[in-house]
């Protein structure tokens, strides 16, 4: 599913981010990247995602070579994968549902199928009660159930997550990690940057240092 050959990423002036990255995460697997601050952990998610273009090397995600996509094929590319990302990136003018539903939106679902897809997967996250609020009256720990759920409403094959437990108290940290799990278990492919490998004890570990991976 996922493939890194020898994947560089550089920054002006001459930053290296990663380098000489090698690794392959499986069909359904769950993988951890794990490393201290600065290690490279956000940057490598990028790269999945055609945030970011490698430096050189090369980066494949279901066989397509990412980082020559043209910007025109990156959507389509983004149809198949679910993003969390670290500020949530919520829409505090939005309730819940209409956060939710933002991705079927923008994908031309049609309203009564895209309702459907979003009351699903508030359920799963346990926010279905809630889809009227409005974010800033959710919790903490509500918002990253609710970034998830807009991440998984297109029911990707992948679903891309970083540092989804940061700033969550410990009981909160373990259901949101208990999530992903139960994504993982239904054949989604996981892979989360973290810092917090307790929260997701059992899963793969590949771990970063200074931009290099020390173990896969």
């Amino acid at each position: 599913m996922i493939q890194f050959q020898h994947v560089s990423k550089r920054y002006p002036p001459g930053i290296n981010a990663l380098s000489d990255i090698d690794f392959e995460i499986g069909d359904g697997e769950f993988a951890i990247i794990g490393g201290h601050s600065g290690a490279g952990k956000s940057t490598l998610l990028k790269l999945i995602a055609a945030i970011e273009r490698p430096s050189s090397g090369v980066v494949l995600v279901n066989g397509q070579n990412v980082g020559a996509l043209k910007r025109a094929a990156i959507p389509y590319l983004r149809r198949n994968l679910g993003l969390v990302f670290q500020d949530q990136k919520l829409l505090f003018d939005r309730s819940v549902f209409e956060n939710a539903m933002l991705p079927l939106s923008i994908a031309g679902f049609p309203p009564r199928e895209a309702g459907k897809r979003v009351r699903a997967a508030l359920d799963k996250v346990g926010l279905l009660e809630r889809e009227k609020a409005m974010p800033i009256a959710l919790s903490g720990g509500e918002q990253q159930r609710l970034a998830i759920a807009r991440a998984v409403v297109n029911r990707p094959n992948l679903l891309l997550a970083d540092e989804p437990t940061a700033h969550l108290d410990a009981d909160t940290a373990t259901e949101v990690a208990q999530i992903f799990r139960d994504f993982h278990q239904v054949g989604v492919a996981v892979v989360i940057a973290t810092y917090d490998g307790a929260s997701f004890a059992g899963a793969r570990q590949i771990v970063l240092a200074h931009g290099t991976m020390t173990s896969s």
